[in-house]
C-alpha cells in the first residue's frame, strides 16, 4: 500500500506542477489575476505531495519493505538504520526524488516570501519553477519510478554500493542538491524578467540573496564530496578531475562569476544581460550535470549505471530547457538598456575581468569532460582528458583573478584614480615577496609551495587591509555590513584555499611499503611501526584491520587502524586510516597480504603525509560562510513592498554599501 499511496502522491505532484507552470504563466500574459493567483497554492500543494512520496521511500527502506525494487536494491537486513536512510539517495531513483523535494524547498520558500513582488512578474517565476519541477516528475514517473514493486519477494536485499556506506554520504547529496537546484530561482526570476520584455535593477536586487545561498550550499556539497573522497577511497587525494567532480564545478565557477555580476547590475544597471546570460547558465550547467551522472555517457566512479531511456529524457529535457532559454534570451536581451557607462579602471571593469576568466575556466572544464564524447563520436578512437590538462590552463585562467582580487573592493563604481591602489599594492607586494622568501629557505626552493604562500599573502593582505580600512571608517556604533563581511569571508576563504592546495600538492610524500609487525617506515618525520592485522566484526562486514603506532622523536603521536572490510554483498571496500592535524595530515591505506619464505605477517601499506590539506576545505567552508553571510544583508533579504498588478519597479538607488566583488 506504501508504494502505491506514493505513486498517487506523484501523479498528483505532476498534475499540480503542470498547473503550477501552465496557468500562471497564462494569466501572466493575458493579465488574468484569477489564474496568476494559482501559482502559490498550486507550488505548495504540489510540494506537498513531493514530499509525501519521498517520505514514503525513507518509510520504506527503513522498514525494509522488499517488494519495493528500490528497497531490494539498495538495503538488506544487516545495514544500519542511517545508512538505509542515505540509501533514499544513494541510488538513481531515489536521488532524483531527493532533487524534486529540494526543487518544492526552493519553490515554497520563494512562494512565501514572493508577496512582495509584482503579481505578474512573482506569477512568471514560480511557473516556470512549475515547469521545471513537472518535467523532473514525469521524468521520475516515466523511466525512474522508485515504487515498482519486486515479485516474488525476496527475504532479504542487496545492500548501499559500501563505497556510499560513509558519514559524508549522509549529508553530502542533500547538501549538493541544494545548490545545484537553487540555481534553478536565478533561473527562473531570468527567464520571468525576459518574458516580462524588461530587464530591471529591481529584480536582480530580489534574486541575489537567493543566488548567494545557492552558491554558498553548493560550495558546501562539493567540499564534503572533496572530504568524502579523500577519506573514503583510499587514494589520499581531495580532487581528480572526474566527469562528475566537474559536473558540479562548473555551475559553482558560472555561479561565482553570477553573483558579482548581479552586483553590478543591482548597483550600477551595467552588464543586465551578462547577468541574465549567466543565470540561464548556471542551472543550464546543473542540468548537464545532471546529464551526465545518469545517461552513463560518461565513466565516473559517482556515475549511476547507464540507461538510453532516461539518457534520452534528460537531452531531450535540457535541450528544451536551455535551447528555449537561449532563444529567449536572443530575442530579447538587444532591448536591454545598457547601463551606466563605466571606465577601464573601476570596479565594474574588475569585475567582468573576473567573470570572464570564470566563465572560460567552465568552458575549459566543459571541453575537457565531454572531450572523450567527441573523440567518439568523430571516430577518433579512446580519447582520455586527464589531470594534466586541468592542471596546466586552469591555473593560468585563475591567475588574473588572483592578481585582481586584493584590488577589487578598493576600486570605485565607474572610474577609479591610479593612485588610490598605490598603497595596498605596494603593501601587498612587499608582504607576498616576504612570505615567499621565507617559504623558499623552509621549503628548499619548492616553487609551487613558492606560489601558493605568495598567492595566499597577496590575497590575505589585500582583504585584511580592506577590512582594517572599513573598520577605521566606519561610524562609531554602526555594525559591519552583511555583505561586507561576506565578501571578506569570501576572499579570505580564496587565500586559505589556495595556500592549502599548493602547499599540500608541493610537500606531500606519498610512500608504498612492505612491513612485517615490528618493521617501521619513517616519513616526513614521522616513524609508521606497524603492529600487526586482526579480523573484527561491523553490523554488515568483517574486516581486517591493521595497527600502526605512530610516533616522532620518540614521542607517541596517533595509533592508527586502516581497514579492508568485506560487506555482506561480497564487496571489498578500503577504509584509511587519518590523524587529522590543523598543518599536517598522517594518513595510511592497507593493501594486501604478501607473506613470503623469509617475512611472515607482512602487508602492503601506503602511506602518506599531507601538509596543510586541511586549508583546502577551511577555505572551502570560509567561501561558503561568505555565501550565506552576504545573502543575509537588510537590504537584499527587506525588498520595497509593491501593490499587486504593478509593474517592476524602478531601478534602484545605489547604495554605498560594499558589495561582493
Amino acid at each position: 500500500m506504501t508504494a502505491e499511496l506514493a505513486q498517487l502522491a506523484l501523479i498528483l505532484a505532476l498534475l499540480l506542477a503542470l498547473a503550477q507552470g501552465l496557468l500562471p504563466l497564462l494569466g501572466a500574459w493575458r493579465g488574468d489575476r484569477a489564474l496568476m493567483a494559482v501559482a502559490r497554492p498550486a507550488a505548495c500543494a504540489q510540494a506537498l505531495f513531493a514530499w509525501l512520496a519521498f517520505a514514503l521511500l525513507a518509510y520504506a527502506l527503513l522498514r525494509l519493505d522488499f517488494s519495493v525494487r528500490y528497497v531490494a536494491a539498495n538495503a538488506n537486513l544487516a545495514q544500519p538504520w542511517y545508512y538505509r536512510l542515505a540509501a533514499v539517495w544513494g541510488a538513481h531513483e531515489g536521488s532524483l526524488l531527493l532533487w524534486i523535494a529540494i526543487l518544492d524547498l526552493w519553490t515554497v520558500l520563494l512562494a512565501r516570501s514572493s508577496r512582495h513582488l509584482p503579481e505578474a512578474f512573482a506569477a512568471r517565476v514560480l511557473g516556470v519553477l512549475g515547469l521545471i519541477a513537472a518535467g523532473f516528475l514525469a521524468f521520475v514517473l516515466f523511466t525512474s519510478n522508485p515504487f515498482a514493486r519486486l515479485s516474488p519477494m525476496p527475504l532479504d536485499g542487496n545492500e548501499l554500493n559500501p563505497v556510499l556506506q560513509d558519514p559524508g554520504m549522509v549529508f553530502h547529496p542533500p547538501v549538493l542538491y541544494t545548490g545545484y537546484v537553487g540555481f534553478s530561482v536565478a533561473f527562473a526570476f531570468a527567464i520571468a524578467a525576459l518574458l516580462g520584455g524588461e530587464q530591471q535593477q529591481a529584480w536582480v536586487r530580489w534574486a541575489r540573496p537567493w543566488t548567494n545561498v545557492a552558491w554558498g550550499f553548493l560550495t558546501a556539497g562539493i567540499v564534503a564530496g572533496s572530504w568524502w573522497a579523500y577519506a573514503e577511497l583510499g587514494w589520499g587525494g581531495w580532487w581528480f578531475w572526474d566527469p562528475v567532480e566537474n559536473a558540479s564545478f562548473m555551475p559553482w565557477l558560472v555561479g561565482a562569476a553570477l553573483i558579482h555580476t548581479q552586483a553590478v547590475t543591482e548597483k550600477r544597471g551595467a552588464l543586465g544581460a551578462w547577468t541574465l546570460l549567466l543565470s540561464i547558465l548556471a542551472f543550464s550547467l546543473s542540468l548537464l550535470g545532471t546529464f551526465l551522472v545518469r545517461s552513463g555517457v560518461l565513466t565516473s566512479v559517482h556515475a549511476f549505471a547507464a540507461d538510453p531511456r532516461r539518457g534520452l529524457y534528460i537531452l531531450g529535457f535540457l535541450i528544451v530547457t536551455v535551447g528555449g532559454a537561449l532563444l529567449l534570451y536572443a530575442l530579447r536581451a538587444p532591448r536591454l538598456a545598457a547601463g551606466k557607462p563605466f571606465a577601464a579602471l573601476s570596479r565594474e571593469t574588475a569585475i567582468l575581468v573576473g567573470n570572464l576568466m570564470l566563465t572560460v575556466a567552465a568552458a575549459m572544464v566543459l571541453l575537457g569532460t565531454l572531450f572523450p564524447l567527441l573523440g567518439d563520436a568523430l571516430r577518433l578512437g579512446k580519447v582520455s582528458v586527464g589531470p594534466p590538462y586541468f592542471g596546466l590552463l586552469f591555473p593560468l585562467l585563475m591567475l588574473p583573478v588572483v592578481l585582481l582580487l586584493p584590488f577589487g573592493p578598493y576600486l570605485r563604481w565607474g572610474r577609479t584614480e591610479p593612485g588610490a591602489l598605490q598603497a595596498v599594492a605596494v603593501r601587498a607586494v612587499l608582504a607576498a615577496l616576504a612570505c615567499a622568501l621565507v617559504a623558499f629557505v623552509l621549503t628548499d626552493g619548492s616553487a609551487r609551495a613558492v606560489a601558493g604562500v605568495a598567492a595566499a599573502t597577496w590575497i590575505g593582505i589585500g582583504t585584511a587591509l580592506y577590512a582594517y580600512k572599513r573598520l577605521r571608517e566606519a561610524p562609531r556604533g554602526r555594525r559591519f555590513p552583511a555583505e561586507l563581511a561576506g565578501m571578506l569571508l569570501a576572499h579570505a576563504g580564496v587565500a586559505v584555499f589556495v595556500a592549502g592546495v599548493l602547499l599540500s600538492e608541493s610537500l606531500s610524500i606519498e610512500r608504498d611499503v612492505r612491513l612485517a609487525p615490528g618493521q617501521s617506515e619513517q616519513i616526513g618525520g614521522y616513524a609508521f611501526r606497524f603492529d600487526g592485522v586482526r579480523m573484527i566484526d561491523g553490523p554488515n562486514w568483517k574486516a581486517e584491520q591493521g595497527t600502526l603506532t605512530v610516533s616522532r622523536d620518540g614521542a607517541a603521536v596517533a595509533v592508527l587502524h586502516p581497514q579492508k572490510r568485506l560487506y555482506s554483498s561480497e564487496r571489498i571496500q578500503t577504509e584509511a586510516a587519518i590523524d587529522a592535524g590543523v598543518v599536517r595530515d598522517l594518513y595510511v591505506a592497507l593493501g594486501e597480504p604478501m607473506d613470503d619464505q623469509h617475512i611472515e605477517n607482512a602487508w602492503t601499506l601506503r602511506l602518506y603525509y599531507k601538509p596543510f590539506i586541511r586549508w583546502i576545505w577551511l577555505g572551502g567552508l570560509l567561501m561558503m560562510l561568505g555565501g550565506f553571510v552576504s545573502a543575509c544583508a537588510r537590504r537584499l533579504r527587506a525588498p520595497h513592498p509593491v501593490a499587486p498588478g504593478a509593474e517592476l519597479a524602478a531601478p534602484l538607488a545605489t547604495t554605498a554599501s560594499a558589495i561582493p566583488t
